[in-house]
């Protein structure tokens, strides 16, 4: 069942942070040898139906290849076979991801062969979002679905929830060494209006870095994206940290992971982001790129749960549990109702190369996975948003080998709607980088232009704005530029901004003139 419930969302991985790795030029190669045609002719159906699931299909109907000796093919092999490709690296790697791929669509019917390559390249087409099955589970075994969302923020795994509700144990718990669905911020105009909107306030520094939840229990040490993902093996030395300065046996805190130089100071994002994403010679990254861990929540401890507890007591625990240590401390903070005192602390914090301040209410329980206005981010420019990239041009003369002017989305109920381009400022570098993330990703092109499946978040400034009926948003942006590429274990396209995001700050900006 739990097997059934993921790959009928399109994915192998409750989270979504990984990812198979499989492009369309290699799942053509296994069409291909697996149907005994050429990669030419499997190029040429799929121009014509637009889908390699639609062009597998078609083609395994007409195989010659003898069903004597073909296995029976089971959900669990499929989920077995696809579960191995991440983890496949290093040289002779392609052959390797070929052959498994191989292995299931020659023991599998036509049929089915067209739902495994969908899955392999994330375009199921069937329309089953998290929502549907959310709701399907609700319906099946007589669950609210209020109640299934509740343990999802504690599970994160929609398979492991149809199990549970199906046995009558729908029981959403906090767990040591589970992550949960981390607590959000909405937007505040400007540090006033934020701090009307509490009795008690709490400011801290907004730090551009990495979310991370910990988990401790006794010696062993778990870290966590804001995706829910295990990242453990990234940072040892954030482990090592834990070990040393928390002096509960069980706890579970919530931070920001910043790269910092041997003063203290911030580095650039990027350079955290390729502590992220490294999987070899972590020893080497750890002294590179040192991490600080500013330390702002305390969810659980010794057995219990604090969620239901307000604000200032779990910081008061949090200050009791923590021994600060310099890379290992609580994150800079006041308390205050002082307009005139908020707003040097606010100050001070984009002095020291932080991104704002997060304003919040002293009185809030923790809400998982929400943003419920009970936590308020300040910056001192138009809030950037994360969109993600639908589509792409070709370049010219010099830039022709580069995607360069990219089409970006914002999320739209169950869909993306386009929200604008941005042409311009970008590097060479930024380009190349790039191109390489989006050429695996195109599903389509039309001269120049190129459709993606959209997987790369990107975050954009701009300098505002502006209503547009040429986008199905309504809106664009004026002078987009990029401020990076998001890192898919902090964000997915799943985390992008959303239109009613994009018209909240359209009539704060008019607010502001």
């Amino acid at each position: 069942l739990p097997k059934v419930v993921l790959l009928s969302m399109g994915t192998e991985f409750p989270s979504g942070a990984l990812e198979l790795g499989i492009a369309g030029e290699m799942m053509k190669r296994v069409i291909a040898r697996v149907s005994g045609t050429t990669d030419t002719q499997i190029t040429k159906k799929y121009k014509e139906t637009g889908d390699l699931g639609l062009t597998a299909e078609q083609f395994l109907k007409n195989r010659k290849q003898s069903t004597l000796g073909k296995r029976e093919l089971s959900v669990e092999k499929v989920f077995e076979n696809l579960r191995k490709l991440p983890e496949i690296g290093g040289a002779g790697s392609q052959e390797k991801k070929i052959l498994l791929i191989a292995e299931l669509l020659s023991s599998a019917e036509a049929a089915e062969a067209k739902y495994i390559v969908r899955t392999i390249l994330s375009e199921m087409r069937i329309g089953v979002a998290a929502g549907i099955v959310r709701d399907a589970i609700g319906a099946a075994f007589g669950k609210d679905v209020k109640e299934v969302e509740r343990v999802f923020d504690f599970v994160g795994d929609y398979g492991q929830i149809a199990v549970l509700a199906k046995n009558g144990r729908l029981k959403g718990e906090i767990q040591i060494g589970k992550p949960v669905r981390v607590m959000l911020a909405d937007r505040a105009p400007d540090l006033k209006e934020a701090m009307e909107e509490f009795e008690q306030s709490l400011l801290e520094w907004k730090y551009d870095g990495f979310r991370v939840q910990v988990h401790k229990s006794g010696n062993e040490i778990k870290i966590f994206s804001r995706r829910m993902e295990d990242v453990t093996r990234q940072f040892p030395d954030i482990a090592a940290l834990v070990k040393e300065s928390v002096k509960a046996k069980e706890t579970i805190v919530e931070g920001e992971a910043l790269a910092v130089d041997k003063s203290g100071k911030p580095r650039p994002f990027q350079e955290l982001s390729r502590r992220i994403q490294r999987k070899y010679d972590i020893e080497r990254m750890v002294k590179e790129i040192p991490v600080q861990v500013n330390l702002f929540d305390l969810i659980y401890l010794n057995g219990e749960s604090w969620m239901d507890k307000p604000l200032r007591e779990r910081w008061q625990q949090l200050a009791k549990t923590v021994k600060e240590t310099k890379n290992f401390r609580l994150a800079d903070r006041l308390e205050t109702k002082d307009y005139a005192e908020a707003k040097k602390f606010y100050k001070h914090a984009l002095k020291m190369g932080q991104e704002g301040v997060i304003v919040k209410n002293l009185e809030a329980r923790y809400q998982p996975g929400r943003r419920v206005g009970y936590w308020l981010k300040v910056k001192d420019i138009l809030e950037p948003l994360d969109l993600v990239v639908v589509g792409a041009e070709w370049g010219e003369g010099k830039r022709a080998r580069w995607l360069g002017s990219l089409i970006l989305a914002a999320k739209k109920g169950g869909k993306f709607a386009e929200a604008g381009r941005m042409a311009s400022g970008l590097t060479e570098d930024q380009m190349d980088q790039l191109t390489k993330q989006l050429k695996p990703l195109i599903t389509g092109e039309e001269g120049k232009t190129v459709s993606l499946k959209p997987r790369i978040v990107v975050e954009v400034g701009y300098e505002e704005i502006q209503r547009s009926p040429k986008y199905e948003s309504g809106y664009a942006l004026r002078f987009p530029r990029l401020l990076r590429i998001r890192d898919p274990a902090d964000k997915g396209p799943e985390d992008v901004n959303t239109v009613a995001d994009m018209d909240k700050l359209f009539k704060m900006q008019k607010r502001r003139r």
